[in-house]
């Protein structure tokens, strides 16, 4: 696992770990509302800006969410259709 130097901030942003197609960008915490602040550098980076939507997906492993993942909505249509395309196309066949 390589790891990448990020500059260290206010913001408590950890350094980014590389997970070959991810990266580890930032470890948030949750206030008593429920509500977290994802880092300016990684909302500048992800070109995140104030009223931007995005949709919260998550996987489950042996029946509990064992990840949460953010994608700006306008992004999602095509990553559905990217994902389920090929599995389309066996089914109508």
């Amino acid at each position: 696992m390589q790891k990448k130097k990020v500059k260290e901030t206010g913001s408590g942003a950890a350094p980014a770990v590389e997970l070959g197609c991810c990266a580890v960008e930032a470890i948030v915490t949750v206030d008593e509302r429920g509500q977290m602040v994802l880092p300016k550098e990684l909302r500048d980076k992800a070109g995140i800006k104030a009223g931007d939507k995005l949709a919260i997906t998550s996987w489950k492993k042996d029946g509990e969410v064992c990840c949460i993942a953010l994608i700006k909505a306008g992004n999602l249509g095509g990553m559905v259709r990217t994902m389920l395309g090929p599995v389309m196309k066996d089914i109508v066949s």
